[in-house]
């Protein structure tokens, strides 16, 4: 099997590069380059790509890749929809993603992400450096004894719960699906309830229609005061025009994201020699409680090798015609 992997960074060619060499039968050519339609005809002789989140899997690029042979489309992430699923079923292209490379990684981040806001680690760190000792702007608020809000409980929304029940928090769950393993310790509530009561909201569903702008003008100005938001998710998860008005207004005492709204020309990538097009990453960076990370919650070596190993699996498993699981769409 022969898969052309776009996209490349020097982390991801090593990690695949090292699962390989327990597949001795899949080939696989790296490009810098992303997937687009401007770019799949470079899979012209491929049985398979290889993309990721911020790729342009839309109708006009699994229309190409169709006219170029491919036949499978290998998501390394969990996330899949920036593919057009519909075109994908359409064209007899098969699509696989990974689900759960690492829940931890992400669940790990995210409360790092609230620790960092909440304590101010990122205004710290520059007083610091800059021989200022003083702790003017730095005060946050003890975790222990709070509330935590969970908005899906998944793999990684479960993670996420069980480190907040670590540091002493009583923990709350905003579900469609229950997760009986969670029972114990977690109680599920309605969306009102949790947006009332959590000093801690951390989102952690899938972008579906039902979800899409879920944090928007009316869900923020049902959460408690100085509430703390979190976001390893996806970003249009939170409407961001409304989140700036709700910082504005003094609603959070901080907010962590690590997606966001129009990230997508910016993730990966160094752009510090540029001018952004865009307001929306300077406008959330100019306020004082507001810590922003590039996508790079499910940055672990743990994760990355998850990643690699399940890809792989996935494209031996579809040559064989065997069913994973990965299935997007399922």
């Amino acid at each position: 099997m022969k898969i052309l992997f776009y996209d490349t960074k020097a982390y991801d060619k090593a990690s695949f590069e090292e699962e390989n060499r327990r597949h001795p039968a899949v080939e696989i050519d790296y490009l810098k380059t992303d997937l687009a339609p401007r770019t799949a005809p470079l899979a012209e002789g491929y049985d398979a790509v290889c993309a990721f989140v911020n790729s342009d899997v839309g109708t006009e690029t699994v229309e190409a890749l169709q006219r170029h042979g491919v036949r499978l489309i290998l998501m390394r992430c969990a996330g899949f929809n920036n593919v057009d699923l519909e075109a994908a079923d359409r064209c007899g292209i098969a699509v696989l993603r990974v689900p759960g490379y690492s829940p931890e990684a992400v669940a790990e981040h995210a409360m790092a992400l609230a620790l960092g806001v909440n304590r101010r680690l990122h205004k710290a760190y520059v007083k610091v450096r800059e021989n200022d000792f003083s702790l003017n702007g730095l005060m946050g608020i003890n975790f222990y004894q709070k509330t935590a809000g969970i908005v899906g409980t998944g793999k990684i929304g479960a993670a996420m719960a069980r480190i907040c029940r670590g540091f002493g928090m009583k923990v709350l769950a905003y579900d469609l699906y229950e997760n009986p393993a969670l029972k114990d310790f977690v109680t599920y509530v309605t969306l009102d309830e949790l947006l009332g009561e959590s000093d801690l909201i951390s989102l952690h569903c899938p972008l579906l229609e039902s979800t899409y702008h879920l944090i928007n003008r009316d869900t923020i100005a049902r959460m408690k005061d100085g509430v703390i938001l979190v976001n390893t998710s996806r970003g249009a998860l939170v409407k961001t025009e409304d989140l700036i008005e709700g910082i504005r207004a003094h609603k959070f005492f901080g907010v962590g994201l690590d997606v966001y709204e129009e990230e997508t020309p910016n993730v990966f990538e160094d752009r510090s020699e540029q001018i952004l097009e865009h307001s929306i990453t300077a406008r959330l960076l100019s306020f004082p409680n507001v810590m922003i990370t590039s996508h790079q919650g499910f940055f672990t070596r743990e994760a990355l090798s998850a990643i690699a190993e399940t890809t792989l699996a996935n494209a031996e498993a579809w040559e064989k015609g065997e069913k994973t699981g990965n299935e997007a769409g399922r």
